[in-house]
Protein backbone atom coordinates (compact mmCIF):
# COMPACT_ATOMS: atom_id res chain seq x y z
CA UNK A 1 0.00 0.00 0.00
CA UNK A 2 1.49 3.29 -1.22
CA UNK A 3 0.78 6.49 0.75
CA UNK A 4 1.78 8.44 -2.08
CA UNK A 5 -1.21 7.49 -3.84
CA UNK A 6 -3.90 9.99 -3.95
CA UNK A 7 -6.92 7.10 -3.17
CA UNK A 8 -5.98 3.94 -0.44
CA UNK A 9 -8.30 1.37 -0.38
CA UNK A 10 -8.18 -1.01 2.51
CA UNK A 11 -10.32 -4.47 3.35
CA UNK A 12 -11.07 -5.26 6.61
CA UNK A 13 -13.16 -8.05 8.39
CA UNK A 14 -14.56 -7.19 11.57
CA UNK A 15 -15.99 -10.29 13.64
CA UNK A 16 -18.32 -7.56 15.80
CA UNK A 17 -18.86 -3.93 15.62
CA UNK A 18 -17.39 -2.41 18.68
CA UNK A 19 -17.42 1.27 18.40
CA UNK A 20 -14.47 1.63 21.71
CA UNK A 21 -11.56 1.66 18.47
CA UNK A 22 -13.09 4.20 17.33
CA UNK A 23 -12.64 6.56 20.00
CA UNK A 24 -9.43 5.69 21.54
CA UNK A 25 -7.44 5.69 18.53
CA UNK A 26 -6.88 9.77 18.17
CA UNK A 27 -4.56 11.41 15.36
CA UNK A 28 -4.60 13.79 12.50
CA UNK A 29 -5.48 11.16 9.47
CA UNK A 30 -9.52 10.76 8.73
CA UNK A 31 -10.15 7.29 7.80
CA UNK A 32 -13.72 6.60 6.28
CA UNK A 33 -15.13 3.43 4.83
CA UNK A 34 -18.33 2.09 2.16
CA UNK A 35 -20.35 -0.78 3.34
CA UNK A 36 -23.31 -1.85 1.88
CA UNK A 37 -23.27 1.87 0.44
CA UNK A 38 -23.12 3.57 3.89
CA UNK A 39 -20.24 5.54 4.90
CA UNK A 40 -18.09 4.77 7.98
CA UNK A 41 -15.64 6.81 9.60
CA UNK A 42 -13.11 6.76 12.52
CA UNK A 43 -9.83 8.71 13.76
CA UNK A 44 -6.78 6.40 13.34
CA UNK A 45 -3.04 7.12 14.11
CA UNK A 46 -1.08 9.86 12.91
CA UNK A 47 1.70 7.55 12.30
CA UNK A 48 2.55 7.39 8.35
CA UNK A 49 0.12 10.26 7.48
CA UNK A 50 2.08 13.47 7.27
CA UNK A 51 -1.19 15.47 6.08
CA UNK A 52 -4.72 15.36 7.21
CA UNK A 53 -6.65 12.53 4.76
CA UNK A 54 -9.92 13.84 3.22
CA UNK A 55 -13.29 11.29 4.33
CA UNK A 56 -14.33 10.72 0.45
CA UNK A 57 -15.82 7.80 -0.99
CA UNK A 58 -16.04 6.85 -4.54
CA UNK A 59 -19.14 7.94 -4.83
CA UNK A 60 -21.15 10.18 -2.44
CA UNK A 61 -20.39 12.80 0.00
CA UNK A 62 -17.56 13.45 2.43
CA UNK A 63 -17.83 11.97 6.18
CA UNK A 64 -18.25 14.23 9.05
CA UNK A 65 -15.48 14.08 11.98
CA UNK A 66 -18.83 12.83 14.32
CA UNK A 67 -19.96 10.13 12.11
CA UNK A 68 -18.97 7.07 14.03
CA UNK A 69 -19.78 3.09 13.77
CA UNK A 70 -22.02 2.22 16.36
CA UNK A 71 -24.45 4.63 14.92
CA UNK A 72 -24.74 3.55 11.18
CA UNK A 73 -25.78 -0.09 9.42
CA UNK A 74 -22.78 -1.24 9.04
CA UNK A 75 -22.20 -5.60 8.13
CA UNK A 76 -18.22 -7.19 9.26
CA UNK A 77 -17.06 -6.05 6.54
CA UNK A 78 -15.47 -3.34 5.89
CA UNK A 79 -13.93 -1.45 3.14
CA UNK A 80 -12.10 2.00 3.57
CA UNK A 81 -11.42 4.89 1.05
CA UNK A 82 -8.25 7.13 2.05
CA UNK A 83 -7.59 10.25 -0.13
CA UNK A 84 -4.54 12.44 0.99
CA UNK A 85 -5.17 15.72 0.66
CA UNK A 86 -1.72 17.09 0.65
CA UNK A 87 -0.25 20.64 2.38
CA UNK A 88 -3.26 21.97 5.16
CA UNK A 89 -3.32 25.32 6.89
CA UNK A 90 -5.57 26.84 9.23
CA UNK A 91 -8.46 28.75 8.16
CA UNK A 92 -7.96 31.12 11.22
CA UNK A 93 -4.14 31.54 9.23
CA UNK A 94 -5.07 32.39 6.15
CA UNK A 95 -7.83 35.06 6.85
CA UNK A 96 -5.14 36.62 9.20
CA UNK A 97 -2.18 36.62 6.41
CA UNK A 98 -5.40 38.08 3.14
CA UNK A 99 -6.72 40.83 5.36
CA UNK A 100 -3.38 41.95 7.25
CA UNK A 101 -2.10 42.34 3.66
CA UNK A 102 -4.51 44.54 2.46
CA UNK A 103 -4.82 46.59 5.88
CA UNK A 104 -0.44 46.92 5.25
CA UNK A 105 -0.60 47.56 1.77
CA UNK A 106 -2.99 50.17 1.52
CA UNK A 107 -1.56 52.69 4.04
CA UNK A 108 1.77 52.19 2.11
CA UNK A 109 -0.02 54.02 -0.47
CA UNK A 110 -1.86 56.53 1.45
CA UNK A 111 1.31 57.77 2.63
CA UNK A 112 2.72 57.92 -0.30
CA UNK A 113 6.03 56.06 0.74
CA UNK A 114 8.97 56.38 -1.79
CA UNK A 115 8.99 54.45 -5.31
CA UNK A 116 5.05 54.41 -6.11
CA UNK A 117 4.55 58.12 -7.55
CA UNK A 118 6.98 60.33 -8.77
CA UNK A 119 10.10 61.40 -5.84
CA UNK A 120 8.21 65.05 -5.44
CA UNK A 121 5.16 63.46 -3.80
CA UNK A 122 6.98 60.97 -1.11
CA UNK A 123 5.35 61.43 2.41
CA UNK A 124 2.96 64.20 1.06
CA UNK A 125 -0.91 64.23 2.48
CA UNK A 126 -3.69 64.58 -0.33
CA UNK A 127 -5.79 67.73 -0.19
CA UNK A 128 -8.55 66.40 -0.18
CA UNK A 129 -10.55 65.10 2.65
CA UNK A 130 -12.68 62.26 0.88
CA UNK A 131 -9.25 60.49 0.52
CA UNK A 132 -8.95 60.14 4.18
CA UNK A 133 -11.79 59.25 4.84
CA UNK A 134 -11.25 56.21 2.22
CA UNK A 135 -8.61 55.16 4.14
CA UNK A 136 -10.07 55.34 7.55
CA UNK A 137 -12.86 53.69 6.34
CA UNK A 138 -10.67 50.68 4.44
CA UNK A 139 -8.60 50.25 7.22
CA UNK A 140 -11.59 49.79 9.93
CA UNK A 141 -12.97 47.06 7.46
CA UNK A 142 -9.82 45.09 7.71
CA UNK A 143 -9.18 45.74 11.11
CA UNK A 144 -12.64 44.48 11.63
CA UNK A 145 -12.50 41.43 9.68
CA UNK A 146 -9.25 40.51 11.75
CA UNK A 147 -11.00 41.06 14.96
CA UNK A 148 -13.81 38.93 13.59
CA UNK A 149 -11.45 35.95 12.62
CA UNK A 150 -9.48 36.33 16.39
CA UNK A 151 -12.92 36.54 18.67
CA UNK A 152 -16.08 36.10 16.49
CA UNK A 153 -15.98 33.33 13.39
CA UNK A 154 -16.44 29.60 14.58
CA UNK A 155 -14.56 27.43 11.67
CA UNK A 156 -16.37 23.99 10.67
CA UNK A 157 -13.32 23.00 9.18
CA UNK A 158 -9.93 23.26 10.68
CA UNK A 159 -7.70 23.36 7.73
CA UNK A 160 -7.84 23.97 4.19
CA UNK A 161 -5.31 23.10 1.06
CA UNK A 162 -1.99 25.68 1.38
CA UNK A 163 -2.61 26.62 -2.28
CA UNK A 164 -5.46 28.29 -1.37
CA UNK A 165 -3.46 31.07 0.72
CA UNK A 166 -1.40 32.24 -2.13
CA UNK A 167 -4.89 32.31 -4.45
CA UNK A 168 -6.53 33.96 -1.42
CA UNK A 169 -3.53 36.61 -0.85
CA UNK A 170 -3.24 37.57 -5.17
CA UNK A 171 -7.03 38.24 -4.85
CA UNK A 172 -6.78 40.57 -1.86
CA UNK A 173 -3.43 42.20 -1.93
CA UNK A 174 -3.54 42.47 -5.69
CA UNK A 175 -7.11 44.48 -5.39
CA UNK A 176 -5.82 46.40 -2.66
CA UNK A 177 -2.91 47.96 -4.28
CA UNK A 178 -4.48 48.82 -6.99
CA UNK A 179 -7.51 50.54 -5.58
CA UNK A 180 -5.11 52.10 -3.12
CA UNK A 181 -2.90 53.46 -6.23
CA UNK A 182 -5.59 55.44 -7.69
CA UNK A 183 -7.51 56.54 -4.46
CA UNK A 184 -4.33 57.89 -3.28
CA UNK A 185 -2.89 59.46 -6.70
CA UNK A 186 -1.54 62.94 -6.56
CA UNK A 187 -3.86 63.70 -9.43
CA UNK A 188 -7.42 61.86 -8.04
CA UNK A 189 -9.76 64.00 -8.31
CA UNK A 190 -13.50 64.07 -5.67
CA UNK A 191 -16.36 62.71 -6.36
CA UNK A 192 -18.57 64.63 -9.13
CA UNK A 193 -21.59 65.01 -6.34
CA UNK A 194 -18.91 66.16 -3.98
CA UNK A 195 -19.92 65.92 0.10
CA UNK A 196 -23.78 64.82 -0.40
CA UNK A 197 -22.15 61.67 -2.09
CA UNK A 198 -19.34 61.16 0.04
CA UNK A 199 -21.77 62.01 3.09
CA UNK A 200 -24.62 59.09 2.01
CA UNK A 201 -21.98 56.51 0.89
CA UNK A 202 -20.45 56.81 4.25
CA UNK A 203 -23.99 56.42 5.92
CA UNK A 204 -24.34 53.16 3.73
CA UNK A 205 -20.75 52.17 4.32
CA UNK A 206 -21.37 52.45 8.09
CA UNK A 207 -24.87 50.72 7.70
CA UNK A 208 -23.78 47.63 6.16
CA UNK A 209 -20.82 47.34 8.49
CA UNK A 210 -22.70 47.14 11.59
CA UNK A 211 -25.37 44.80 9.77
CA UNK A 212 -22.66 42.54 8.66
CA UNK A 213 -21.21 42.07 12.10
CA UNK A 214 -24.30 41.82 13.22
CA UNK A 215 -24.94 38.55 11.55
CA UNK A 216 -21.51 37.33 12.26
CA UNK A 217 -22.65 37.67 16.27
CA UNK A 218 -25.99 35.99 14.77
CA UNK A 219 -24.21 33.16 13.45
CA UNK A 220 -21.73 32.71 16.02
CA UNK A 221 -24.45 32.13 18.66
CA UNK A 222 -25.75 29.10 16.72
CA UNK A 223 -23.03 27.55 17.34
CA UNK A 224 -21.48 26.51 20.80
CA UNK A 225 -18.01 26.46 21.33
CA UNK A 226 -16.45 23.10 19.57
CA UNK A 227 -19.45 21.76 18.40
CA UNK A 228 -20.37 21.37 14.46
CA UNK A 229 -24.12 21.90 14.70
CA UNK A 230 -25.84 23.16 12.25
CA UNK A 231 -29.07 25.16 12.78
CA UNK A 232 -31.90 27.59 10.51
CA UNK A 233 -30.83 31.29 11.44
CA UNK A 234 -33.72 33.66 12.22
CA UNK A 235 -33.68 36.93 12.93
CA UNK A 236 -33.22 38.06 16.97
CA UNK A 237 -33.76 41.26 18.51
CA UNK A 238 -31.16 43.61 17.08
CA UNK A 239 -33.15 45.18 13.99
CA UNK A 240 -29.87 44.47 11.63
CA UNK A 241 -30.63 40.68 11.67
CA UNK A 242 -34.42 41.21 10.54
CA UNK A 243 -32.74 40.96 6.70
CA UNK A 244 -32.96 37.06 7.71
CA UNK A 245 -36.68 36.70 7.12
CA UNK A 246 -36.12 37.37 3.06
CA UNK A 247 -31.97 36.26 2.68
CA UNK A 248 -29.82 33.37 3.69
CA UNK A 249 -26.86 34.73 3.60
CA UNK A 250 -27.49 38.71 4.74
CA UNK A 251 -23.63 38.92 5.90
CA UNK A 252 -23.08 38.53 2.28
CA UNK A 253 -25.88 41.40 1.32
CA UNK A 254 -24.25 43.75 3.93
CA UNK A 255 -20.75 43.42 2.65
CA UNK A 256 -21.60 43.82 -0.63
CA UNK A 257 -23.82 47.18 0.41
CA UNK A 258 -20.31 48.25 2.15
CA UNK A 259 -18.34 48.07 -0.69
CA UNK A 260 -21.01 49.48 -2.93
CA UNK A 261 -20.66 52.31 -0.63
CA UNK A 262 -16.69 52.54 -0.74
CA UNK A 263 -17.03 52.95 -4.12
CA UNK A 264 -19.48 55.50 -3.82
CA UNK A 265 -17.75 57.63 -1.88
CA UNK A 266 -14.31 57.13 -3.94
CA UNK A 267 -15.65 57.03 -7.24
CA UNK A 268 -13.10 54.95 -8.24
CA UNK A 269 -13.15 52.03 -11.11
CA UNK A 270 -10.55 49.79 -9.60
CA UNK A 271 -13.07 49.85 -6.59
CA UNK A 272 -16.43 49.48 -8.84
CA UNK A 273 -14.69 46.48 -10.30
CA UNK A 274 -13.77 44.91 -6.97
CA UNK A 275 -17.24 45.03 -6.41
CA UNK A 276 -18.28 43.15 -9.11
CA UNK A 277 -15.95 40.31 -8.32
CA UNK A 278 -16.92 40.28 -4.89
CA UNK A 279 -20.11 40.14 -5.64
CA UNK A 280 -20.01 37.35 -8.29
CA UNK A 281 -17.73 34.97 -5.34
CA UNK A 282 -20.40 35.86 -3.36
CA UNK A 283 -23.47 34.88 -5.27
CA UNK A 284 -21.34 31.53 -5.80
CA UNK A 285 -21.14 31.19 -2.13
CA UNK A 286 -24.47 32.27 -1.17
CA UNK A 287 -26.65 30.09 -3.62
CA UNK A 288 -24.26 27.33 -2.30
CA UNK A 289 -25.08 27.64 1.39
CA UNK A 290 -28.94 28.30 0.45
CA UNK A 291 -29.12 25.22 -1.71
CA UNK A 292 -27.36 23.22 2.00
CA UNK A 293 -30.20 25.07 3.67
CA UNK A 294 -32.94 23.61 1.23
CA UNK A 295 -31.05 19.47 1.35
CA UNK A 296 -30.84 20.18 4.96
CA UNK A 297 -34.01 21.27 6.84
CA UNK A 298 -37.26 20.48 5.43
CA UNK A 299 -39.00 23.38 6.93
CA UNK A 300 -36.73 26.42 5.97
CA UNK A 301 -38.55 29.23 5.40
CA UNK A 302 -39.40 29.16 1.35
CA UNK A 303 -39.62 33.40 1.03
CA UNK A 304 -35.47 33.76 1.79
CA UNK A 305 -33.38 34.58 -1.29
CA UNK A 306 -29.72 33.19 -1.52
CA UNK A 307 -28.36 36.71 -1.26
CA UNK A 308 -30.47 39.67 -2.30
CA UNK A 309 -34.25 39.56 -1.54
CA UNK A 310 -36.72 38.69 -3.84
CA UNK A 311 -33.80 38.60 -7.28
CA UNK A 312 -30.92 36.63 -6.10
Amino acid sequence: MSLGTSLIVWVCFLPEVNADWLVQARGHSHYCSLIGGFPVSHRGGSEGFANYQDEALREGKSLKDEDVLQHLPVGTTATFYFRDLGAQISWVTVFLTEYTGPLVIYLLFYFRVPFIYAPKYDFTTSKHWVVHLACMCHSFHYVKRLLETLFVHRFSHGTMPLRNIFKNCTYYWGFAAWMAYYINHPLYTPPIYGEQQIRLALILFLFCQIGNFSIHIALRNLRPPGSKTRKIPYPTKNPFTWIFLLVSCPNYTYELGSWLGFTLMTQCLPVAFFTLVGFIQMTVWAKGKHRSYLKEFRDYPPLRSPILPFVL
